[in-house]
């Protein structure tokens, strides 16, 4: 049986210590936002002209003076993703965008997409996006009031904020874009991470009722290893699957097969060094357990 919670002092200094670090970045660094969140235009190209490069191209565009550009290959060699804030708002700036590619590539580029998102929607999908993700949080802290007693649902929407706050420092901290995407991988980690803590807490909750000789510091870590093995195959299974998007997904779906690779990670490590740990140092007993079922 493996020892888990021998280390789980030092591990919860490296939890404060990384909440601490992503929280300092999310305050004076923030996130950065993609085009979603803070309006601007989206360009798919295809060059005729296999010598252009990603350098060539993003040097035309900041030669263009609009604002914030991003340019990355998309698919293959050809084909590029482009986006750029268009800080002064232009209406023909698709024109006057390929009247300044022509002028220094030549005829050279099919343009095959074009996405618009103005300030006001942006801000809007900003707000929707917060409000999603906390109403979330909400919803699982009651869920597990209900299901569990009080201390059991610390414990759980604790290690909920632990996974939230650092995936979203992480992308701070390497300043990943966040958009659409990466919102709806959040909620994603919330419902894994949640999923995962209410399986270890449904065996410590059976074997409270059972061993009534047994100190929860002992017992959490008996029902860490009893489901272990359901845990480790759950997560092994989701990452095999993520990190497959992450390597041959393409360029759009980096973001939020990265997101859920944290996600995973953080969540199934939070269940463990987190939630558990709230359970310990509140000396959850039988007692607990009988008191609550009683009310």
């Amino acid at each position: 049986m493996i020892s888990f919670n021998k280390y789980y002092k030092k591990f919860n200094i490296l939890s404060a210590f990384l909440i601490v670090v992503s929280l300092f970045f999310l305050i004076f660094k923030g996130l950065n936002f993609g085009i979603d969140f803070k309006g601007g235009t989206l360009i798919e190209l295809r060059s005729m002209d296999t010598k252009i490069s990603v350098s060539s191209l993003r040097d035309r565009f900041n030669q263009m003076d609009l604002g914030d550009v991003s340019v990355k290959k998309f698919g293959n060699d050809t084909d590029f993703l482009i986006k750029f804030e268009n800080k002064d708002n232009k209406k023909n700036i698709i024109e006057e965008v390929k009247n300044n590619l022509d002028s220094s590539f030549g005829n050279n580029f099919e343009f095959r997409r074009v996405e618009n998102v103005g300030p006001k929607v942006s801000a809007e999908l900003l707000k929707s996006g917060i409000i999603a993700i906390s109403v979330a949080l909400i919803l699982m802290l009651i869920y597990i009031w209900i299901r569990f007693e009080w201390q059991f649902s610390l414990g759980a929407i604790l290690a909920l904020f632990h996974d939230v706050i650092v995936t979203l420092g992480l992308f701070s901290i390497l300043s990943l874009e966040i958009n659409l995407s990466i919102i709806a991988a959040v909620l994603t980690i919330v419902g894994y991470s949640m999923n995962d803590t209410v399986v270890i807490f449904d065996r410590v909750r059976e074997n409270l009722k059972k061993y009534s000789d047994i100190k929860i510091f002992e017992l959490t870590n008996i029902s860490i290893n009893e489901t272990l093995s359901r845990t480790l195959i759950t997560s092994i299974t989701t990452l095999l699957a993520l990190f497959s998007i992450f390597f041959f997904g393409g360029e759009i779906l980096k973001g939020f097969s990265l997101a859920m690779i944290f996600g995973v990670i953080f969540g199934t490590y939070s269940s463990i060094y987190i939630a558990n740990t709230v359970l310990v140092r509140l000396n959850v007993s039988q007692k607990t357990i009988l008191k609550e079922d009683k009310n």
